[in-house]
C-alpha cells in the first residue's frame, strides 16, 4: 500500500525531514530551476517552521510525494512572498494554503511504474485530509503548468487571478474545493486505474493500492 500521512513540523524526524527536503531540491532547484534557496542538497524555506504540516505519500518507508500545508493567518507564500501580487484578493483568516506540491518523479517510476496514477493520488490525498479538518476549500499559487495539470485531473478548481512574474512567466491564485462533489471526482479518477473503489479512497488516512500486476 502506499500510505498517505499527515505530520506537523515537529512529527517530522531527522531523517524523515532531510529526506523530505532533499527530494524538495531535486525537483525544485535540479529539475523545475526554481529560484530557491538550497543548502546542503536541501531546499528549505522561511515557511517551514513549527507552523507548518506536510502531507506525505510513503512507499516501503521511502517518501514518494509531499505537499505543505500553512494556516492563512500564518506566514505564508500568498500573504508574504506574493502579497504584492495577490494582496487585492480577500481571503478568509480561517483558510489554508498549499505549497511546495512535488512528486519524485524517478521514486514513483521505479516503486510505482509508469501508469500509476500518483499525481491525481496526491491531489486526492489534499482533498481528503482538508475535509478531515472540516476545511471547506483550499488556496494555492500555482504555475501555469500545475493549472494544466489540475485541470486535466477534473478538480474543478477556480482561478481567482493571475499574476505576471516575468514578461513569461505567470503564476495563479487558485481555490480548491474540497466539497463532496470534488472528492467523488478525484477518488473516481484514481480508482479507475487501479483495484480500488472510490469509497476506500475517501477516508483520511489514506491507503492505495498498488497497481495489480506491479511486483518490489
Amino acid at each position: 500500500m502506499l500510505k498517505f500521512l499527515n505530520v506537523s513540523y515537529g512529527e517530522l524526524s531527522e531523517i524523515q525531514s532531510e529526506e523530505l527536503y532533499q527530494l524538495r531540491k531535486k525537483t525544485f532547484y535540479d529539475r523545475l530551476n526554481w529560484e530557491v534557496s538550497c543548502q546542503h542538497e536541501m531546499e528549505i524555506d522561511e515557511f517551514d517552521t513549527p507552523d507548518a504540516r506536510y502531507i506525505l505519500g510513503i512507499l516501503n518507508g521511502d517518501i514518494i510525494c509531499s505537499v505543505r500545508f500553512l494556516q492563512l493567518a500564518k506566514p505564508n507564500m500568498i500573504t508574504h512572498t506574493f502579497n504584492k501580487n495577490f494582496s487585492d484578493v480577500p481571503l478568509p483568516a480561517e483558510g489554508v494554503e498549499t505549497s511546495r506540491f512535488f512528486v519524485d518523479k524517478h521514486r514513483a517510476k521505479a516503486y510505482l511504474g509508469d501508469k500509476y496514477p500518483i499525481s491525481n493520488a496526491l491531489l486526492l490525498s489534499m482533498i481528503n485530509y482538508a475535509r478531515s479538518e472540516n476545511l471547506a476549500g483550499i488556496y494555492t499559487i500555482v504555475s501555469r503548468a500545475m493549472v494544466t495539470i489540475l485541470k486535466r485531473s477534473g478538480w474543478p478548481i477556480k482561478i481567482l487571478k493571475e499574476s505576471r512574474l516575468k514578461a513569461d512567466e505567470f503564476i495563479y491564485l487558485l481555490y480548491l474545493p474540497t466539497d463532496t462533489n470534488s472528492q467523488n471526482i478525484m477518488a473516481r479518477k484514481v480508482a479507475g486505474v487501479l483495484d480500488a473503489s472510490p469509497e476506500e479512497l475517501s477516508s483520511w488516512p489514506m491507503h492505495v493500492p498498488l497497481m495489480q500486476d506491479l511486483v518490489l
